[in-house]
């Protein structure tokens, strides 16, 4: 099911173009501290949800999300420093708006391989909805990049590569697609496996924020909150692009050819002038939401939003699926796995932690 969202507010910028948006339904739901809201009985996603939504004016599409108890739930068990939850997070944010494009049943597998302090972080989205994390650091170098005051992202993962799989299930290819880590930020390092792998006209934004909530005592409590968006051209509009690209004795000739042309660069450009306005707080702020967002975007060429896809902390672990890796070692690796009379296992993504009898897995005499 798709809305058409009908607010009314005010965004502070220029837009290229002026024209009237699309109306939805008149019937008043709720209002917020800044703008009165209407929408045809209309949920709002909230917190730990994709939405889905297109710019049919602009011929683009894509999905906003804000991720708050799941992402808290998945950085505080593992007690992170700052700066290594920080970059995870906007891992996080990137993988979930990939992993739920999706139209079948897999995995999207977000894997870095660097050789700064932070020299591992893995995401995984399993469809239609869950996702786990970790990230693997240096301790000393990391403390030694704090003193220093190095912690941009390129600086805590340094050189190397990211590789972002989509895995179909046990009977299919994966599709991997490969970029080095030689951009400032994941933003633009995403950016560029799209231009290289994709082909796709694709904008995006992630934003990550610790903020400062009062608890059921009443003590403050520091929450992870974090927020992205990705917009893509639909592919008619890419495919048209390129024709562009070719040399001038292939361009069509008639004016009318010209003219659209001409109008789908400037759509393009709109998009990424309307994108590059968004401010960080707005991506993170639990008060604004991805619908506002979008409509604060999108609002004079009409924006459509789609159902949204809920988004959970969810480890795939299992004692038995353990247990069957462990099934499978000699003897020998066995005995060195054993300390104190059991074997101890515990799952980097989740931080849960099993125990088993040596015994179980030992050849019987």
């Amino acid at each position: 099911m798709d809305r058409i969202l009908s607010f009314s507010t005010k965004r502070k910028t220029v837009y290229m173009h002026k024209r009237q948006f699309l109306p939805g339904a008149s019937k008043e739901v709720a209002r917020m501290p800044d703008s009165s809201i209407r929408t045809d009985e209309y949920v709002f996603a909230g917190d730990d949800a994709v939405v889905p939504f297109q710019v049919e004016e602009l011929d683009a599409r894509g999905r906003a999300v804000q991720l708050g108890p799941t992402l808290d739930d998945i950085l505080s068990r593992h007690d992170y420093p700052e700066p290594v939850a920080k970059l995870l997070a906007e891992a996080i944010v990137l993988t979930v708006l990939l992993g739920t494009s999706l139209k079948f049943d897999g995995k999207f597998i977000f894997q870095s391989q660097s050789d700064g302090p932070v020299d591992m972080l893995v995401v995984d989205f399993r469809t239609p909805n869950s996702v786990r994390a970790y990230a693997r650091y240096d301790e000393e170098r990391l403390a030694e990049a704090i003193a220093e005051n190095r912690l941009s992202p390129v600086e805590l993962m340094g050189g190397g590569t990211l590789a972002l799989t989509v895995d179909q299930g046990e009977y299919t290819q994966r599709y991997q697609g490969i970029v080095a880590l030689d951009g400032s930020n994941l933003e633009e390092i995403a950016k560029t496996y799209f231009r290289q792998s994709e082909q796709i006209p694709t904008d995006l934004r992630l934003s990550v924020a610790k903020l400062i909530e009062r608890g059921e005592d009443g003590k403050p409590v520091e929450q992870w909150r974090a927020g992205g968006l990705i917009v893509q051209f639909l592919p008619e509009s890419e495919l048209r692009m390129r024709q562009r690209d070719l040399p001038a004795g292939d361009a069509p000739e008639s004016d009318d050819d010209d003219e659209v042309d001409l109008v789908e660069d400037d759509d393009w450009a709109e998009i990424k002038a309307l994108v590059a306005t968004i401010e960080s707080s707005e991506l993170t702020d639990p008060q604004v939401g991805a619908e506002r967002l979008l409509y604060r975007l999108f609002h004079e060429r009409g924006v459509r939003v789609f159902d949204a896809v809920p988004v959970n902390d969810d480890c795939s672990c299992s004692r038995e699926k353990i247990a069957g890796v462990l099934s499978g070692f000699t003897a020998e690796e066995i005995s060195d796995s054993i300390e104190d009379g059991k074997i101890s296992v515990t799952c980097e993504f989740c931080s849960t932690e099993y125990e088993f009898d040596p015994a179980e897995f030992l050849p019987k005499n």
